[in-house]
């Protein structure tokens, strides 16, 4: 899968938030200060401030100089932190994948969600649209790598989309410290007259690191996807979880009933695939407003049955309360358990029980995989391997004669014998080692020969003498040599496996 990353950086992050508290400050120029050094320095300015000249950073006396009327509130501390926690949890509904970016942005890696929302702006003008609509001023991009896109939201347009391949290009009018560099590293950049990207991210890389240290090539690569950034994510990806995001909200019983039994049939579908089945589950419904309802079931027995599941969820489904419309489903198994069939049914020829329900689960996997996923496999009155056994698709059809027990026989038996190279130590012993599929397999154990003649009114050819060997990987097989060592060199075989 082609990876995607959204930065989103809230340049007013903890002011935004300060206006939504308190109304009067939506319209006046204030700042946030904390103690450091003896010193009350600025930590976040609103956007008015920002206007007016005063940054982050600032002496809190020198912002005074520059306007006077300007109002100074103390600082929340741990806001910032708080505050990009809950954005990200919030941004799950966009991406399972996010991650805060301390101080003021979150990450999130959109790799394979954005063909949900009809494509990467539609995603992205989605986002930042409800951002904005809970207050907070935004800056976004996309890029193919997190460090492209966190260069181009805090030095590139309000919006930009980069498309795939071209992220160091999109980068190359942007400073230096869109790659995020140490200041010294950035200073000394700057006075050498390299003040943008391009005039040395394609300068020989022996003489950056010589002059810049490894961290300026670390950071190019970065943008350009030779060396990835780990993620801290604000949750763990739940093992067994499926999640449908809604291009409009669901208001409706019947839109919750059908995104129910989607993520029902995927789920089950997946646990399925892995032999597994649904103890505990919960349905996850994410309000337009941010609020998150659930719903939980319990089973007696593991099962996978979306039609039981969903009418256990049916129960409790009449308790949630969409308003204004559920915009995310998410369905996660949170118990799950291995299921053990008893599948006598189908071999047990004197069973009188009804087979209805055996028939109809062949029908619907010959339908879902094919008629060569099914064989039934009968005994035949023949010595000759390739002629021991016949298949027989019908489940009511009965056997004529007994599977033969007193001799040994392969689980796994080819259709058609594979040759070998063998090293034997004498004509009539069994095989010292063999090669297959060119890796030697060195015989600790050896039982036979079994002597094996075809029907001579069928067909005629050399008899075979099969061994039954084990190898020094406790590996069993069943070879066979074609005809006697009178005359020339009689060929091996290996015709089946042990289980």
């Amino acid at each position: 899968m082609h990876k995607r990353f959204v930065s989103i950086w809230f340049p007013y992050l903890v002011t935004d938030w300060m206006a939504r508290q308190q109304a009067e400050l939506k319209d006046i120029p204030f700042i946030l200060y904390a103690p450091e050094r003896g010193r009350m320095v600025v930590k976040s300015v609103s956007q008015s401030a920002h206007a007016k000249g005063i940054l982050p950073e600032m002496v809190v006396a020198d912002c005074r100089a520059i306007f006077p009327d300007l109002k100074v509130i103390e600082y929340p501390v741990g806001k910032s932190e708080q505050l990009l926690v809950a954005l990200a949890s919030w941004c799950i509904r966009f991406t399972p994948n996010t991650a805060t970016d301390l101080p003021d942005g979150i990450v999130l890696d959109c790799s394979g969600c954005t063909h949900l929302w009809r494509g990467d702006n539609s995603y992205v003008e989605h986002i930042m649209g409800r951002m904005e609509g809970f207050g907070y001023h935004v800056r976004a991009a996309m890029a193919d790598t997190m460090a492209a896109a966190w260069a181009l939201s805090h030095f590139g347009q309000r919006q930009t989309i980069v498309p795939p391949g071209k992220q160091l290009t999109a980068l190359l009018d942007l400073p230096s410290a869109a790659l995020r560099l140490e200041q010294a590293t950035t200073d000394r950049l700057e006075k050498l007259g390299l003040n943008t990207i391009r005039q040395f991210a394609h300068l020989p890389r022996p003489a950056l690191r010589k002059r810049f240290g490894v961290e300026l090539l670390t950071r190019i690569d970065q943008v350009s996807g030779y060396e990835m950034e780990p993620l801290k994510l604000v949750q763990t990806p739940k093992l067994y979880q499926e999640r449908l995001p809604c291009l409009e909200p669901i208001c409706t019983a019947k839109g919750i009933e059908i995104g129910l039994e989607r993520l029902l049939n995927l789920l089950c579908e997946r646990l399925s695939a892995e032999g597994l089945g649904l103890r505990t589950a919960t349905l996850r419904c994410h309000r337009m407003d941010g609020d998150v309802q659930e719903v939980h079931i319990g089973t007696s027995l593991p099962t996978r049955n979306p039609s039981h599941l969903k009418k256990l969820f049916e129960l409790k489904t009449g308790q949630l309360q969409p308003n204004l419309g559920f915009e995310l489903f998410e369905l996660e198994a949170m118990k799950v358990e291995p299921i053990a069939f008893d599948q006598t049914m189908i071999w047990n020829e004197n069973n009188t029980t009804n087979t209805n329900p055996v028939a109809e689960l062949i029908d619907k996997i010959i339908g879902k995989r094919g008629e060569h996923v099914v064989q039934r496999y009968f005994p035949a009155e023949h010595n000759w391997p390739e002629r021991s056994y016949q298949i027989n698709r019908s489940i009511n059809a009965v056997k004529e004669t007994e599977w033969r027990t007193d001799l040994p026989r392969p689980i796994h038996l080819l259709k058609r014998p594979v040759l070998i190279e063998i090293t034997v130590p004498l004509p009539d012993y069994p095989p010292l080692l063999f090669r297959f599929n060119g890796k030697i397999h060195p015989i600790k154990k050896a039982d036979g020969p079994e002597r094996i003649e075809q029907e001579w009114w069928l067909e005629e050819g050399e008899f075979r003498d099969y061994y039954c060997v084990e190898d020094d990987q406790g590996k069993r097989y069943w070879i066979f040599r074609s005809g006697h060592y009178d005359g020339g060199q009689p060929r091996w075989y290996i015709h089946g496996f042990f289980a």
